[in-house]
């Protein structure tokens, strides 16, 4: 064969083989199209040697990526939502996200009762990649609580990824898990849910947060002085949230805001027209220490700094904080800080 002659083979080769990748399924089942296409229909396969030897090749690369290139439908919400045993909702991104706030606990901070949307929400993020479901989140738990989950998470395939404080002088003590896992979604949740199971955490019909009954909130002041908007989430608690400018990635899969990959700040109402501050900023290490710097100069208690992830893109700190003070003088210290950090544009 003519070098003319093998190349427009070759390039008639290749086209077909790129062809079978995108539109079969991989596996054993793409071998019988192969022998109808290559020594029936075509009759490659009586080609020189060379050409053999390309027809081959292509042919393992087409066996091999084929079911790389076949995206998994979306999970079946619903079900995930049974098998944990709480709703959830589609956030942007795709990433459909469970709460489930410790509406058990009665915790104060400081002698300040605290809400349960405002420092108690366990949750779970979950995110379809490829052919797979990941899921990551945090649980808000009791320090009896902690080993038995732990065990459980581990024995479903999930891997816990941190265990700290976010605040302090906490009564009764609490404690935060971060989790994180791969596989198929009502899998995922359903060892979840058994973990669980070693804690009070409601699950199931009934364990709403309660209508927020109180003192209440100027919510246009705190978002003026932030130069952001943002909602009430329940219980009377008012929270803003700031994402990062950079992406960020776990072992090359995006880590987006809705899966907790973002600055939060919420607003409790208090007594005497004071607010409670809390919530965490997500920080790349040279922004740690200034960060802290402006909180502290603002009267905000830095509280914790910790990682929650263990292998993200850029490397992450998450600062959490506490106030009770003016929330219009303590929105403008948290401007401060946001300030000093590389957030999106509002």
């Amino acid at each position: 064969m003519q070098p003319e002659s093998f190349a427009a083979h070759w390039r008639e080769i290749a086209t077909h083989f790129l062809k079978l990748g995108f539109t079969a399924y991989g596996g054993p089942a793409i071998m019988g199209i192969m022998q109808t296409e290559i020594q029936e229909r075509r009759r490659w396969v009586s080609k020189t040697r060379r050409l053999r030897h390309a027809i081959v090749g292509l042919g393992l690369i087409a066996f091999v990526v084929a079911p790389s290139l076949v995206r998994a439908a979306d999970p079946d919400w619903k079900a995930v939502e049974q098998a944990l045993g709480k709703a959830g909702q589609l956030q942007p991104g795709d990433v459909f996200r469970i709460g489930m706030p410790r509406t058990d606990l009665a915790v104060t901070v400081k002698g300040v009762p605290v809400k349960a949307p405002f420092a108690l929400g366990s949750y779970a993020a979950f995110k379809q990649v490829g052919d797979h479901a990941m899921v990551m989140g945090d649980l808000v738990l009791l320090d009896q609580e902690i080993p038995g989950v732990m065990s459980g998470l581990m024995a479903g395939g999930l891997d816990v990824t941190a265990v700290h404080n976010h605040l302090n002088e906490m009564s009764p003590h609490v404690m935060y898990m971060h989790y994180a896992g791969h596989g198929e979604a009502v899998q995922l949740a359903k060892a979840l849910r058994q973990a669980l199971s070693a804690s009070a955490t409601p699950l199931g019909a009934g364990s709403a947060v309660a209508s927020s009954a109180g003192p209440t909130l100027d919510t246009k002041q705190i978002e003026q002085a932030l130069g952001r908007s943002g909602r009430e989430i329940g219980a009377g608690v008012f929270q803003v949230t700031v994402a990062r400018a950079e992406a960020i990635t776990e072992t090359g899969t995006p880590l987006l805001p809705a899966m907790g990959v973002t600055t939060v700040m919420n607003f409790q109402p208090t007594a005497d027209g004071k607010a409670a501050i809390t919530g965490d900023f997500v920080l790349v290490d040279k922004e740690v220490n200034p960060v802290a710097a402006a909180l502290r100069r603002h009267g905000i208690d830095v509280t914790a700094i910790h990682n929650h992830a263990l292998r993200d893109s850029p490397r992450l700190f998450y600062m959490h904080f506490w106030a009770n003070d003016d929330p219009g003088r303590l929105a403008r210290g948290l401007k401060a800080a946001i300030d000093l950090t590389n957030s999106a544009r509002p």
